[in-house]
């Protein structure tokens, strides 16, 4: 008879006598039942101190203080709140802690660490969904970054009368916090320490969870002086193992059967269990053992052949940088090596920012000029974001366009040397930040007529047509004079200037600048026309001084700026700009138009950069309105389309 055969038909077997044995729960014959103050027939396994020898368990000994139950636990002293021996719990609380006192405090801490002993104890803690951690936490200084932090100066200091004996912090003023919930190691702020922990229950019997939230200090309390849940279920088992019957532990059901068996069946148990133990296991283990082998040398092959293909990308990616190095003859920057960007930026020692392809630092070159090194990170399309950088500006000379002075190609290691630009990008000026002077609308008007000189530059004045794909207000730097310098060429491409269409595989950009034909194929081609479309939406912000899409707006009529402008300037309203001259409204009011005609929606409908540099530069009222902007194809009327 096959292996497979005999345990299946030994199973057989033992299910049948273990069915047909005398199952029955452990005998009560050490009850006597007991009350004190609102707990009444109090009985095994629980004994109060002073009972006789024969009356519970002494590991669950009682006593009755001042008409209470008190248990002592882990050095502690705890009040019975309630027994239910239906499901073998018992819930108690600090003996601190008084119900409808909030200044009433925990005297001990308890939590999950005092069950991490792996010897089994009277009670073990009921982990569920309902249980949560409170801590009493003290600080040096008063905590605003988290909101999970309430001090005891505002919802907490009418309870909260805590000596500040129990605190070992140094002298002078401190901060004390309840923190409450699912707490984690790293909700503890710097500077702060744990003074105690407790188990709490995170919501009280009819509460749903989002009525279990804390909302005051005084919540906080209710939940802590309900108390929590131990268990007494492992126990149970040791008077079935002394009269040597079988236990069986529930803990789905908390719930315990002892069972016990003739002394035929008992042997025949036994038998079967060193059936398993000296014919079943040994097999098991071989087998094991060899699925184990088989296993480690299949993930030893996993990891050489993914190292083989990581060493071949990267390998790939240097041989395409420094094929494209070695076949640009006319590239105006300077080639320098890795050591030379260390010491240029001093180990990179003073950071700049930090970007979508790397970080930025300050550095010096050798003539003692102030340069801003742009140090690549990982690259994740084969080195293509610094070959279109030094492809397009490393050939070309603009006062509107970031000089690309020199840059380092070092097997992994890829930096760019750009001039520095110490007002930073125009981003922090349009969105104005803390520390940031304000600009003047003449000023954000030249900016704005410097980045559409750079941008025409782009399409008409090089050999080639360099289409950037990424013009925003974080790629648009200042120099020390807020002279405009378009930045940032990691997605542009190179096309030549007859070729009025050009492909792509996958859009490009930043979301909320991104031209409609990147993503619908149906209103037109793609050309340098998405560019235009790029620099309406920057001047739009420029002149509002808003981001075009405020969710949280105060009309809906406001979500999308570029529309409700244009609606207003239909009505014959003027744009609201405080104290300012005529002079500066037009110059808005050009700035708005010319904004206008860039982001519609069609590329056929807008003009092309050096009509935007001719609009910006000519009178405001030779500019006609141009058709409603709309953000998407879906919201155009039908007879518009």
């Amino acid at each position: 008879m096959s292996w497979t055969r005999l345990l299946y038909t030994a199973f057989i077997v033992a299910h049948f006598f273990a069915n047909s044995s005398d199952a029955q729960t452990s005998p009560n014959s050490n009850a006597c039942p007991s009350s004190c103050g609102d707990l009444h027939n109090i009985t095994q396994p629980f004994r109060f101190r002073g009972d006789p020898e024969n009356c519970g368990n002494k590991k669950y000994e009682l006593e009755c203080e001042n008409n209470g139950t008190v248990v002592h636990l882990f050095s502690g002293k705890y009040n019975v709140l309630a027994i239910n021996y239906n499901n073998y719990t018992i819930r108690i609380v600090d003996v601190g802690i008084r119900i409808g006192n909030c200044s009433s405090l925990p005297l001990y801490s308890f939590s999950d660490y005092n069950f991490s002993s792996y010897e089994i104890g009277p009670y073990s803690l009921l982990l569920r969904f309902d249980v949560g951690v409170a801590a009493w936490v003290d600080c040096e200084e008063e905590v605003r970054s988290n909101s999970l932090y309430t001090p005891n100066t505002s919802t907490a200091s009418t309870c909260i009368q805590k000596s500040t004996s129990s605190s070992s912090l140094s002298s002078g003023k401190k901060y004390s916090y309840f923190l409450f919930g699912s707490l984690r190691a790293k909700d503890v702020a710097d500077g702060c320490r744990i003074d105690k922990i407790i188990i709490s229950t995170l919501w009280l019997p009819g509460e749903t969870t989002h009525q279990g939230n804390v909302s005051s200090f005084v919540d906080f309390h209710n939940k802590l002086a309900y108390g929590f849940e131990l268990s007494w279920v492992d126990g149970l088992c040791e008077d079935c193992q002394a009269q040597g019957g079988y236990c069986h532990t529930y803990y789905d059901s908390s719930s315990v059967t002892c069972e016990f068996y003739t002394n035929f069946k008992r042997r025949f148990l036994d038998r079967l269990a060193d059936f398993f133990n000296y014919q079943v296991l040994p097999v098991l283990k071989v087998t094991g053992w060899i699925l184990v082998g088989r296993t480690s040398c299949g993930i030893l092959c996993l990891f050489v052949f993914l190292i083989y293909k990581y060493r071949r990308r990267h390998l790939s990616m240097f041989d395409t940088i420094e094929g494209f190095l070695q076949s640009q003859n006319n590239l105006m920057p300077v080639r320098y090596s890795y050591l030379d960007i260390k010491i240029m930026t001093k180990l990179f020692k003073d950071k700049l920012g930090e970007g979508g392809y790397g970080c930025v630092y300050k550095g010096t070159l050798r003539s003692g000029s102030v340069a801003a090194v742009k140090v690549l990170g990982k690259s994740k399309a084969n080195g293509q974001e610094f070959i279109n950088e030094v492809a397009t500006i490393g050939r070309i000379h603009h006062v509107n366009v970031v000089r690309l002075i020199g840059y380092c190609a070092t097997r992994s290691k890829r930096a760019l040397v750009y001039e520095f630009m110490p007002n930073g990008s125009l981003e922090k000026y349009i969105f104005l930040q803390e520390g940031t002077i304000s600009l003047s609308c003449k000023q954000m008007y030249e900016i704005a007529l410097g980045v559409a000189h750079g941008i025409d530059y782009l399409h008409r004045g090089c050999d080639m047509q360099i289409l950037h794909f990424d013009i925003k207000p974080h790629n648009i730097l200042l120099d020390e004079n807020f002279n405009a310098k378009v930045s940032d060429f990691g997605l542009a491409k190179l096309y030549p200037t007859d070729n009025s269409m050009v492909s792509l595989t996958k859009a490009r950009g930043t979301m909320g600048y991104m031209a409609p034909e990147l993503f619908y194929k149906n209103i037109g081609r793609i050309s340098y026309k998405a560019d235009v479309y790029s620099f309406g939406m920057l001047l739009m912000e420029m002149a509002g001084r808003r981001r075009n899409l405020n969710a949280s707006a105060d009309h809906t009529s406001q979500i999308y700026f570029p529309s409700w402008i244009y609606d207003q300037f239909k009505e014959g309203k003027e744009i609201e700009m405080g104290e300012s001259t005529e002079e500066e409204r037009q110059m808005v009011k050009k700035m708005v138009i010319t904004a206008l005609w860039c982001i519609q929606m069609k590329p056929s409908d807008r003009p092309s950069m050096n009509k935007v540099v001719e609009m910006l530069e000519g009178n405001v009222e030779l500019l006609e309105m141009p058709p409603k902007p709309f953000l998407t194809p879906q919201e155009i009327p039908a007879e518009d389309q």
